[in-house]
């Protein structure tokens, strides 16, 4: 128990750490994020061991990375996935998962049909959507034509590795995982359509919901977590990822209040962002082993590559060849902005490595060159991502020249 608030006290200190840091180098370049990582990882178990990741501390991480996927899916409109960009984004991502496969097959020395082989294709899918949101927040670009881009094709790259993974990383027949899939959606359904309802019937329990709101009873903030939490324990009953709960609970909570709530955003944040997510990073970073890393810096830079080509390239060609008047004007350097944005990866990262890990089909050294590869793609992407945007897009000198004369 000592080493346990230990591990807390320390993980604390990182976070209030981060922000301070962050803000005090010019321009803001480092993600919070990245500092998080980096002080797991000095601090972790693989360094100065001053972080022990215990199961109660482990289990506070998965919290966090549950409000960090609740929060993720209850951010995303859901007419951007299902619209005309969202469903090039859902076949960009079917094309990067053939990509991938065929890469792990021709150049790696793992089988492509292995557990270990699998979970390194689907890692090459990854869109961390989550992890991007506050990047996104911080540089005011939701509700732009810009954000509406990253979260039609990133939003894709979260939800097609979370199913890859249930189908693929499973250890029952296939049929039978097709068959617990189709349970969990319904009982989610069944959830998001009693909470509609029970929103706006009128009556005792409604008031007394509304009465308590902003009370001690905090009772909105209640049904949330209570709803989050329902659903990691029926993914992780069901032998499913708690990725999958937590991203239909916050579509769940999308739908029952599609218009949003400021003041529960709020509330929703100061739980997540305040506590439980920069928990979560801090103890991925302290899953990392730096060694390990050094032992082998061409499996790390071979796997950012093939993230560049396999995930990056298709959603950079898909908005090009797009011919939506809106997303033709953004011109090539949104595009390749985009496409870089969606390049970045890490929570998924780590769950496939730690389901290949638990089954035997992956060594931790390996797991953590692949995590560590993830947590550079958060520093690296955001920063190229946006320095491409801040790049005339074609005829720099003709646009300059236009400039002098004007």
């Amino acid at each position: 128990m000592t080493h346990d608030f230990t591990s807390l006290a320390v993980i604390a200190l990182i976070a209030v750490a981060a922000p301070v840091i962050a803000n005090l180098i010019p321009r803001k370049p480092i993600p919070e994020t990245v500092l998080l990582l980096a002080g797991g990882t000095v601090l972790g178990p693989a360094m100065l061991n001053v972080i022990w990741t215990d199961e109660s501390v482990l289990l506070l991480s998965d919290l966090g990375c549950a409000m960090l996927f609740l929060l993720a899916g209850y951010e995303i409109n859901p007419k951007t996935i299902t619209g005309r960009e969202g469903k090039r984004g859902l076949a960009t991502w079917a094309v990067t998962l053939m990509l991938a496969f065929a890469a792990v097959h021709c150049f790696t020395g793992v089988s492509a049909r292995g557990l270990d082989g699998l979970a390194v294709t689907i890692a090459l899918t990854t869109t961390a959507i989550g992890a991007l949101m506050p990047i996104l927040k911080e540089r005011n670009l939701l509700g732009t034509r810009l954000g509406d881009s990253v979260l039609s094709y990133g939003t894709w790259g979260e939800l097609g590795p979370i199913v890859a993974m249930a189908l693929l990383l499973s250890t029952r027949s296939t049929w039978m995982t097709v068959l617990i899939l189709l349970l969990f959606i319904t009982i989610a359904v069944l959830m998001a359509v009693f909470g509609h309802q029970s929103s706006r019937t009128e009556g005792p329990i409604r008031d007394i919901f509304f009465a308590g709101r902003d009370t001690t009873s905090q009772t909105f903030v209640r049904a949330v977590l209570m709803l989050l939490i329902a659903l990691v324990a029926l993914s992780s009953l069901f032998n499913l990822d708690i990725v999958m709960g937590a991203f239909a609970a916050g579509f769940i909570l999308r739908y029952i209040i599609p218009e949003g709530d400021h003041d529960l955003e709020k509330k929703l944040d100061a739980i997540g962002y305040g506590f439980f997510i920069p928990l979560f990073f801090v103890v991925s970073g302290a899953k990392i082993d730096l060694l390990a890393v050094a032992d082998d810096p061409l499996l790390l830079v071979g796997f950012i590559a093939m993230l560049v080509l396999i995930r990056a390239v298709p959603i950079f060609l898909s908005m090009r060849h797009d011919k939506d008047p809106e997303v033709a004007e953004l011109g090539a350097r949104a595009h390749a902005s985009v496409a870089v944005y969606c390049t970045t990866a890490l929570p998924l990262i780590v769950a496939v490595t730690s389901v290949a890990v638990s089954a035997g089909a992956m060594t931790d050294s390996t797991a953590s060159v692949f995590v560590s590869a993830g947590a550079l793609t958060m520093l690296i992407m955001p920063l190229l991502a946006a320095g491409i945007y801040r790049v005339a897009d074609k005829h720099p000198i003709e646009r300059l020249k236009e400039r002098v004369s004007h």
